[in-house]
This record gives C-alpha cells, sequence and structure tokens, in this order.
C-alpha cells in the first residue's frame, strides 16, 4: 500500500495495492500498523456508510466538534466521488486550504481526514456509495458544518455538482468566516497521537 501526503499537514491518501488475475483482484484495505506509522494510533468506532442515486449530489461540508471529535478514513465502495477535506484548525499556516481527490470504487483509494478537518463530497457516478471508519461515535450535539460552496474556501467542485441535492441542514450551513476555534492547531499539533484535541 502506497502512502502519500499533502501540502496540508495532516490528510494522507492511501493507495491500495491490488494483486489481479483472471478472476478480478486482492488488496489489503486497511492495516493498522501502517496507518499507525503515517497517522498516528487510531481506535475506529463506527464504520458509515451512505449511498447516493443521482451524479452531483454534494453532502457536507460536516465535522464534529468535541468533545466527540472524529477522525474519518473515507474511500468509495460503488460509484465515484469528489472528496474533499479542509482545514479548520486555527493557527495553521494551512487555515481554510482543502484538499480533494477522485474516489472510486476502481481506484480503491482511501482518504484520511484527522481531527480539525471539515469533510465533504460530490457524486459523480449514479448510485455512489461512500464508506467510511471514524474514531468517535455520531453526536448530534457535536454535528457541525460549513457552507459547502463558501467563497472564503473556494473549493473547485466539479461541474456535475447539484445545488438542489442539499439537505435542509446543508442549504443553511454558516459561512466560514462565523466559524468558531473549535480546534487549536497547535493543540493538534503538541499532541503525541494525532487524534488527540
Amino acid at each position: 500500500m502506497d502512502v502519500r501526503s499533502y501540502e496540508i499537514a495532516g490528510p494522507r491518501l492511501f493507495v491500495p495495492t491490488r494483486i489481479t488475475d483472471s478472476r478480478g483482484y486482492f488488496a489489503e484495505t486497511f492495516r493498522a500498523d501502517r496507518f499507525a506509522e503515517h497517522c498516528g494510533a487510531s481506535d475506529f468506532v463506527q464504520d458509515n456508510e451512505s449511498c447516493s442515486l443521482e451524479p452531483g449530489t454534494i453532502r457536507g461540508l460536516h465535522f464534529q466538534r468535541g468533545p466527540a471529535v472524529q477522525g474519518k478514513l473515507v474511500r468509495c465502495t460503488a460509484g465515484a466521488l469528489f472528496d474533499v477535506a479542509v482545514d479548520i484548525r486555527v493557527g495553521s499556516p494551512t487555515y481554510g486550504h482543502w484538499v480533494a481527490e477522485i474516489l472510486t470504487a476502481g481506484n480503491g483509494y482511501q482518504l484520511w481526514l484527522p481531527p480539525g478537518f471539515a469533510h465533504g463530497f460530490c457524486t459523480l457516478e449514479p448510485s455512489t456509495v461512500i464508506a467510511y471508519k471514524v474514531t468517535d461515535f455520531y453526536s448530534a450535539e457535536c454535528d457541525m458544518g460549513l457552507h459547502w460552496d463558501d467563497p472564503d474556501l473556494a473549493i473547485e467542485w466539479p461541474e456535475v455538482a447539484n445545488p438542489a441535492s442539499l439537505s435542509a441542514k446543508d442549504r443553511t450551513q454558516p459561512a466560514f468566516s462565523s466559524l468558531p476555534a473549535f480546534f487549536s492547531y497547535e493543540d493538534l499539533q503538541l499532541c503525541e497521537a494525532p487524534l488527540c484535541v
């Protein structure tokens, strides 16, 4: 498995090695030791999955504040999606910057978003399924978000992105400029394990 980093500290892209033959392929999709080597020790406690029927479906930008902060390891198990991670760690040299990857069932890529990042995606094909591991349980009280196309973030969403697909909640997410200081870059950097808050 190849592991790639970004100019923004924290996120990682895991690219599996696939052993193929005439029947198909085999790949390791997760190894705790390999993950810890690149991202720190973690305890994944919940797996989530969602299916979006139409291309252009937008979900996000979402995150959980403390005390139920989540890191997410995201992959696509059917179809294809444009997956985004936004740095919301106050004091980070890349605060408000973002990275994105095309995740497909075919490429098997997995994107790691540590605590301090907002997450969103846009589907590129019909019946796209996203599956992800998280490091804390869902908490309605800690469920937060940002407006998906905030001009201060300037995310370059794919042309297929359809604002009409947004949930009622995502239509009213706040602006990046009004975001409280939920995460401190300094505090997260001082943690021995990246999942500290």
